[in-house]
């Protein structure tokens, strides 16, 4: 028998020699009175064995070996094991007391519900804290804690100034895509080929349709990873760049199913990518909705994403070629120069500041 599995069996409760002495005496018949007369000692003192509160000795084992005709090895080994178990038993309930103290303070810090979702956590606590660590990576509780109080993944972070952001949840939510990152095999990545892959996203984005599957498909072609993971409550993120392994890598939420919406966070992730990650891999940019963040680098990111959509040279032409704007001007510009038409609209509304423009250009996300 392979002892290292026997190892791992442990009984729920530990059993006590004097209870197979109890069921030896009753299947003999054999009143317990008669018995602790027979081997000569105090009726008390066998029925404390029998009840386990006292332990078979070697003197004891001969006795029952001469009366019972079993030997004094079976009765001390079993007297051993029961020790053993005993032992065991108490280290497993010392590990699970302080497996449910330490669940108790994850669950502070971690988006438990969510992860549970995502059937990354199940029923058991002891498991359930390995994943949280490989998730977070993390070698203990202490070092998530401190992770989460210093927020320090968050140093490029757009904070929105009108919108509830959990924290414990944003994070939560940036690890588990990091976490999924790690699975994914792309093909070598080179910047230089990015103006070619904003070529082919464009043509992609002017077709709308399957466009998230194509859209993955571009990226994963030119060594980008991409993951779409579906917001945390009081999460409000559009995208997340960042770099995993030797690839970067760019995870939206579709928060909002609009190609306008979904174009301008594939282009300033690329932007991050493009000036920023790929000169400092430890950089991190995670974007959130509707915040007023005037750092460098989003705007950058954002200048990228406006210029790489529409140029500044079809931009103009626009402006002059295609007055008054409406529905019909704008559609043909977009055919003609293979811009999609809510891209166009998009950033009338962004640069006049005014959403509220009547339209009926479509601007769902076809997936």
């Amino acid at each position: 028998m392979n002892m290292s599995k026997t190892k791992e069996i442990l009984p729920f409760e530990a059993t006590h020699p004097g209870t197979l002495l109890k069921d030896e005496l009753d299947v003999r018949r054999i009143k317990q009175k008669d018995f602790a007369l027979e081997i000569d000692v105090k009726p008390s003192f066998l029925n404390e064995i029998i009840k386990g509160k006292r332990p078979i000795t070697a003197d004891l084992a001969i006795l029952l070996e001469k009366t019972l005709e079993i030997s004094a090895d079976y009765w001390m080994n079993f007297q051993t094991q029961y020790e053993i178990d005993k032992a065991r038993i108490k280290e497993k309930n010392i590990r699970r007391l302080q497996a449910i103290e330490l669940w108790r303070i994850i669950t502070q810090y971690v988006p438990v519900k969510f992860l549970r979702k995502l059937n990354y956590l199940n029923g058991n606590i002891e498991s359930n804290i390995l994943k949280i660590k490989e998730i977070y990576n993390v070698r203990n509780i202490d070092e998530l804690v401190n992770l989460i109080a210093a927020q320090k993944d968050f140093a490029f972070y757009r904070k929105s100034l009108r919108l509830d952001v959990d924290e414990v949840n944003l994070l939560g939510w940036s690890k588990t895509v990091e976490f999924n990152a790690q699975s994914i095999r792309v093909n070598k990545y080179n910047k230089n080929n990015i103006p070619e892959l904003l070529k082919d996203l464009r043509g992609v984005i002017y077709k709308n349709k399957r466009v998230v599957e194509l859209v993955k498909k571009k990226l994963e072609e030119y060594g980008i990873k991409f993951i779409i993971l579906e917001k945390f409550e009081k999460t409000p993120v559009d995208g997340y760049s960042f770099w995993s392994d030797k690839n970067p890598a760019i995870a939206i939420t579709l928060r909002h199913k609009r190609i306008d919406n979904f174009a301008f966070t594939i282009f300033h992730e690329l932007g991050h990518i493009s000036l920023h990650i790929g000169n400092d891999k430890t950089m991190k940019f995670l974007d959130v909705a509707d915040c007023k963040n005037n750092g460098i680098p989003e705007k950058e990111a954002d200048d990228f994403a406006r210029d790489n959509l529409i140029s500044q040279e079809l931009w103009n032409i626009l402006q002059n070629e295609f007055q008054p704007l409406t529905d019909k001007s704008i559609k043909a510009f977009s055919n003609t120069y293979k811009i999609n038409p809510a891209i166009v609209l998009g950033r009338l509304n962004w640069e006049s500041a005014n959403y509220s423009l009547k339209s009926e250009i479509d601007k769902k996300l076809y997936l």
